[in-house]
């Protein structure tokens, strides 16, 4: 377990302040000299979410981190009070490409937070560029070159399946089968745990030595796939899914041929409001990822008992990411009005890049010059009783990744 030094110190008044998640309407050009409150005493966030469709529980857990954090801290970001717009992603490019630029070019806000899926990422990512508008990803993002403008306080795609390969590969005595869904964010998930799976010296139990894919997003049945893996030599699997579909491959899984498999995979699977929809069908469930809710840090126990105090489940690694993009805002905004400075969208950038350490309920960690993406530990876990209930208790580290 980790321990933090000099945690965020979190005001915490008696009662949650309520946030008004504020549109402001303004004509005008996009871009960062055009951006902006207008004043010295506001900055404007845009959140870029799926707040409905497939992914709808991990679009709310990333915008109620966020807005824990402001109601922690005042309503406010470096001092200033923060205008928060939430615009819906819905389930990829077509829905999230419209809402971008309407936070940019009609709300003009100073910096964008958000995006759960790869694809709207890959579609949203030359908006924000072009407009030199940064972009606080919260989601799972692609590896990119052109990230001038693009920070993350998650993850690159491919990095929970490259922490746990090695494991799994010491682990399992044969053959491992690799199944996930077909789109952006399912390609790099599974690409990063079958690459290292190989370089591990790990052997897929897949016909073709290939992930098998499943069509996204209206794959509900998952039993015809079931019936592949049970003809193969297959010792585990390892997969990668989130929200509806992974409720349903998991309650499937367990009534299939192979339900005495073990399972491995990315945290997602059983992340969330997923675990209770699973039930007694996850346990046991091993899975990968930077964020456990009894990680044991100063940072964490406020966060944890802050966030229980509002909802009833535990918080989840959608939930940090968005708590952590708030986080380093309130830093950098703070250090781009330093000494009479103007905060705009270009020096909120400047000052993400400058950023030291940042204390987080997951661990201390800090931005990658290279890829802006965090330098952070990866967690192993597993679905077993915690109290009364299922959880996802950490077991031990696995890998520090990102550098």
């Amino acid at each position: 377990m980790t321990a933090n030094a000099r945690p965020f110190r979190a005001k915490r008044p008696a009662g949650a302040l309520l946030l008004a998640l504020a549109v402001t309407a303004v004509a005008g050009c996009s871009g960062s000299a055009a951006s902006g409150s207008g004043d010295d005493k506001t900055v404007k966030v845009g959140m870029l979410a799926s707040v409905s469709g497939t992914y709808e529980s991990v679009g709310k857990d990333m915008r109620d981190g966020f807005t824990l954090y402001l109601d922690t801290h005042d309503g406010k970001l470096g001092g200033r009070k923060a205008e928060f717009t939430v615009a819906d992603e819905g389930d990829g490019a077509p829905t999230a490409v419209p809402a971008a630029n309407k936070l940019i070019k009609k709300d003009r806000v100073d910096v964008v937070a958000g995006i759960v899926g790869g694809g709207s990422f890959a579609a949203v990512q030359p908006i924000v560029t072009k407009s030199k508008t940064p972009l606080l990803a919260t989601g799972g993002r692609p590896t990119k070159t052109d990230v001038d403008y693009i920070w993350t306080t998650s993850f690159l795609s491919e990095e929970p399946g490259e922490a746990i390969a090695t494991y799994v590969k010491n682990k399992v005595d044969g053959p491992v089968y690799a199944i996930g869904p077909d789109y952006q964010g399912g390609h790099d998930e599974m690409r990063g745990f079958t690459e290292a799976f190989d370089k591990a010296g790990g052997e897929l139990a897949n016909p073709n030595g290939k992930t098998r894919w499943t069509p996204f997003p209206k794959t509900t049945n998952f039993t015809p796939y079931f019936n592949d893996i049970a003809k193969t030599g297959a010792k585990a699997v390892y997969c990668f899914y989130a929200g509806k579909a992974a409720i349903d491959f998991v309650k499937q899984y367990r009534q299939s041929d192979v339900a005495d498999l073990p399972l491995y995979s990315a945290g997602f699977l059983t992340e969330g409001g997923t675990l209770p929809a699973q039930g007694k069908a996850a346990r046991d469930i091993y899975s990968v990822l930077n964020y456990a809710a009894d990680l044991d840090n100063e940072t964490n126990r406020a966060f944890v008992a802050d966030w229980t105090a509002k909802h009833d489940t535990p918080p989840t690694t959608y939930a940090m990411s968005g708590y952590d993009a708030a986080a380093v805002l309130d830093k950098a905004v703070s250090d781009a009005g330093r000494d009479g400075g103007k905060v705009t969208s270009e020096s909120i950038n400047e000052a993400i890049g400058k950023l030291g350490q940042i204390d987080s309920p997951r661990g201390a960690w800090e931005f990658s010059k290279r890829t802006h993406s965090p330098v952070q530990k990866w967690y192993l876990r597993q679905v077993r009783p915690d109290g009364k209930q299922l959880a996802n208790v950490m077991v031990q580290d696995l890998a520090t990744l990102g550098r």
